[in-house]
């Protein structure tokens, strides 16, 4: 708030004497803000503000009036000061009355003397006024009541003119205190004064001396004529005679008067005329101070001295008036047109809307100009919006944007509404999008994003001043923010009752153009061809990535919370909610959509490289994109105040659910293309250049000597912790974020991976133990080998020895990949040679002794060496290969066992004495 302004100071006047309505120039310190702010101004105690023109803060010219004292200060008095205090004095002189034929060297004021035939003269034509003091002595009043004066003298008068003039009520009256010598003095001047009515009267006289004269000689010319023609003849004579010397007479007089009358008759019309315009100077002067105003915008003014006028004049039968009204009627016409221009006249501020509209309504123009305003506005603002869409349609055509005054927000005198409105912190958030942001980022986001923020900026601050408008012009304070003009705001309210509904179908059109653009920018399959024609028009060449997708949604937020603020109705509203719910479905799609697609690249950055679990980082890659991704849709998937959740359509659970078995069954299939396709054969034609990742393939042959077994035992160790954690995890991520049908995507993700696990291991199966089985059958027949001729048996053959190294082997790179690989693989492996062998056994047609003796020693040592990793299938292909057999002898049973028992020895002492060596020990 501002420092209250220091009282007036008066602290010169010129000049500083003189009589009344003389002009005089005040000068001073403070003396007003301006011609509104001066409310008082007195000299000597009279109020002489009605004729004071205030020229600038130390200077005022006004004239003295009828003052009640001679000598006295000159206080101004101000809205913004107070009173006021003056270091000088103006000193008021008594006028000297000058008669009305008197001859002045200046001009004479004669409004007194019509101011006393106004008041007790009145009738008494001017040449019969006398002076106000007869004796010529100082006027001193008595203390007499005139009650007493009046009982005293009854029927008479102090008055000298009167008829019943009462010398002794004069001199008591005006002369009660005066001394005997000062009366002698009146005396002196009295007789003066006659003394000059007589020589006045005498020189009267003698300027007619020639005309007493020529009657004189015609009256002896008449005796003569009587005497010599008789008493009937000089009769006709004598008469015709006086008639000429009449005649001559008033030709004299008009000749001596002519002047004088002449004068007098120009002086009274000239007096008529100056009183007249004295009189009505405001309705002479209004038409061209009415201009004068208008130019310097005091419409205040125009509309005071209009009302004024209209009140005084406006049923007038003068046709002076009635003319210089019409003129005035004429200027305050084009005042309307002006008003009116500018009330339509766009960008303006509210307050500017509500001063015009209530000039408008103080000066009685036709219609309804408030209602007109907010069309206009309406109008202004659908406007602004589609030439903003066409603006960054032409930037994103290749065209330079042109810069228009209509989409320069930035230098809009309105305030931020919302003021935007002094106003809520909704509204102010809803009007700074942009802050803290860098301006870098206009040149990295899509054309699209810079024109949703555009675009709602552009709402957000112009409808704020629009809905209040409305609600001004409901509740009628835009005509009077008090109670005044009752009748004028009744009928406001009338109004804005009977156009609810035209002004609710506004809001909704500029609602509907908000979202129908942002849809066209964004969405445009949600619009039908024809407004798409009108909303669209921009180059789709590749849909918004989830992120630009989230901030789109986020600043569409802050525009629907600060209309909120200004309590516009949840209906008019609920299109923008309908429109957030479509971005953040369409932003949970694309996000997953590229989530799929980044999972996808993953493949080519596997390195192989595991872990003391035997696990690469690929699945916790895969993990953490899933992560990532559900982690910028949090904000999405969250729910505003009024929103809807994104999940309550049927058809959005279905599509998020495909999409997101969709995603699990990428990695998978990732997981099948690294595992079974050499590093050549990777599909990289969907990769994008990542100038973040300049060896983008490098880490693909970062290892090269891995074999396809080695890669085939790497992915299943990363399908056993995929299917025992991962997934899982990802599943527990899914719930967290309220997606839908998350059991249905865990089991057909866990389906699809079983089935890969299990392709992916019969595949290693088939390249281990298929050379192991082939070579069972050679080695046990080389050298032209017979079950029927056979010596007796010293030990297992090499090609068991040759079977369990190969099987070691193989024990030996699961190992080395994945303990917990181990005992699956290696009972897949003693499953299909136990088959093998069961198989062979099964196929001999006979045996001897020894080559019972020698089978079952290699079926025994076989087994027992393998024991550990039987599976009751592999027992029961060594239970049929061992039953195969003929049957042997107690004694030879327990030399057999004893022989095995040796046996195995060997390979056993083989197998532990390798396995440092196999598995990189010491």
């Amino acid at each position: 708030m501002s420092r209250a302004r220091q009282p007036p100071l008066v602290t010169g006047i010129s000049p500083n004497e003189g009589i009344s309505w003389t002009k005089v120039t005040i000068r001073g310190e403070n003396l007003g803000t301006g011609p509104t702010d001066l409310i008082g101004l007195t000299i000597c105690g009279h109020n002489c503000l009605l004729t004071a023109e205030w020229m600038s803060a130390s200077k005022i010219v006004c004239r003295v009036g009828q003052a009640k004292n001679d000598k006295g200060d000159i206080i101004v008095t101000t809205k913004s000061g107070g009173k006021g205090t003056s270091t000088v004095s103006f000193k008021l002189l008594k006028p000297e009355k000058i008669g009305i034929l008197d001859q002045s060297a200046v001009w004479v004021d004669e409004m007194n003397y019509y101011d006393m035939r106004t008041d007790r003269n009145k009738g008494i034509p001017p040449l019969s006024l006398r002076p106000a003091n007869p004796l010529g002595i100082e006027i001193d009043k008595g203390r007499f009541p005139q009650k007493d004066l009046e009982s005293l003298f009854p029927g008479m008068s102090a008055d000298f003119t009167s008829e019943n003039f009462s010398a002794a009520w004069y001199l008591i009256e005006n002369h009660s205190t005066t001394s005997f010598d000062q009366l002698k003095t009146a005396v002196v001047n009295l007789k003066k004064q006659a003394n000059k009515k007589n020589e006045g009267s005498l020189a009267y006289v003698k300027g007619g001396l020639s005309t007493f004269f020529e009657a004189q000689d015609a009256l002896s010319a008449i005796h003569q004529k009587l005497e010599a023609d008789g008493t009937e003849k000089v009769e006709g004579s004598m008469t015709q005679k006086l008639e000429n010397v009449l005649n001559r007479a008033s030709n004299t007089a008009d000749t001596l008067f002519q002047e004088v009358l002449g004068r007098k008759d120009k002086a009274d019309s000239t007096r008529n005329a100056l009183n007249v315009l004295q009189r009505f100077k405001f309705l002479f002067n209004l038409p061209l101070n009415i201009e004068r105003n208008i130019q310097k915008g005091d419409y205040d003014v125009v509309i005071n001295d209009y009302e004024k006028a209209k009140s005084l004049f406006g049923k007038t039968e003068v046709q002076v008036f009635k003319k210089y009204y019409a003129e005035v009627e004429t200027r305050i016409e084009a005042l309307r047109e002006l008003l009116l221009d500018k009330l339509l006249e766009t960008p303006s501020t509210l307050h500017d809307q509500k001063r015009y509209i209530r000039y408008l309504s103080d000066l009685h123009a036709p219609g309804d100009p408030a209602w007109q305003c907010i069309g206009a506005q309406h109008q202004w603002i659908l406007q602004l919006m589609h030439n903003c869409k066409e603006s960054y349609v032409k930037e994103q055509k290749g065209n330079s944007l042109l810069h228009s005054p209509m989409l320069d927000l930035e230098s809009d005198v309105r305030p931020p509404p919302i003021g935007h409105l002094s106003q809520t912190a909704s509204l102010k958030r809803g009007s700074s999008f942009q802050s803290g942001r860098d301006d870098a980022w206009r040149y990295k986001a899509p054309q699209q994003v810079i024109f949703v923020e555009k675009l709602t900026k552009l709402v957000v601050s112009q409808l704020p001043n629009f809905w209040k408008l409305w609600i001004s012009y409901v509740n009628g304070s835009l005509f009077s923010e008090t109670a005044e003009k009752s009748g004028q705001m009744e009928r406001s309210k009338k109004n804005a009752r009977q156009r609810q509904n035209d002004f609710k179908k506004m809001i909704q059109e500029v609602m509907h153009s908000l979202v129908k653009l942002i849809r066209g920018a964004l969405l445009p399959f949600s619009l039908r061809e024809g407004e798409l024609r009108q909303y669209g028009g921009w180059e789709m060449k590749s849909e918004l990535s989830g992120q630009w997708l989230t901030h789109v949604i986020q600043t569409v937020r802050l525009s629907s919370e600060s209309l909120t603020a200004l309590e516009i109705p949840n209906d008019m509203l609920q299109i923008i909610q309908d429109l957030i719910l479509d971005l953040r479905v369409r932003c949970i799609i694309v996000t997953l959509q590229h989530t799929a697609e980044d999972i996808k690249r993953l493949a080519e950055k596997e390195d192989w490289v595991v872990d003391n679990e035997g696990l690469t980082s690929l699945p916790s890659q895969f993990e953490q994109c899933i992560i990532h991704s559900l982690q910028s849709l949090k904000t999405v998937l969250d729910c505003k105040p009024g929103e809807a959740s994104v999940f309550q359509q049927q058809k959005t659970q279905e599509d998020v659910c495909q999409l997101s078995i969709g995603i699990m069954q990428v990695f998978i299939d990732c997981l099948e293309q690294l595992s079974t396709k050499p590093d050549g054969d990777i599909d990289t034609s969907h990769l994008s250049v990542d100038v973040s990742s300049p060896d983008l393939f490098g880490s693909i042959h970062e290892d090269s000597s891995l074999s396809s077994e080695q890669r085939l035992l790497i992915a299943l160790s990363n399908c056993r912790y995929l299917e025992r954690h991962t997934f899982l995890n990802i599943a527990e991520h899914f719930e967290k974020h309220g997606f839908q049908g998350v059991d249905k995507i865990t089991q057909v993700s866990m389906e699809s991976l079983k089935e890969l696990d299990q392709r992916l291991f019969e595949m290693y199966i088939e390249f281990k133990a298929d050379p192991i089985v082939g070579s069972l059958e050679p080695g046990i027949y080389a050298g032209y080998f017979d079950w029927k001729d056979c010596l007796v048996p010293t030990g297992v053959r090499n090609y068991l020895k040759e079977a369990l190294v190969n099987i070691i082997a193989v024990h030996a790179e699961v190992f080395t990949i994945s303990k917990d690989l181990v005992p699956r693989v290696m009972s897949r492996v003693v499953e299909a040679v136990s088959e093998e062998l069961s198989r062979l056994m099964q196929c001999v047609s006979s045996f001897s002794k020894n080559g019972a003796l020698q089978a079952k020693l290699e079926i025994c040592a076989l087994r027992d060496t393998v024991a550990i990793y039987l599976t009751p299938e592999s027992k029961s292909s060594f239970k049929q290969a061992l039953e195969a057999l003929p049957q042997l002898s107690s004694g030879t049973d327990r030399k057999l066992t004893t022989t095995v028992s040796l046996l195995l020895v060997i390979p056993l002492f083989f197998f532990y004495h390798q396995l440092p060596n196999l598995y990189g020990g010491e």
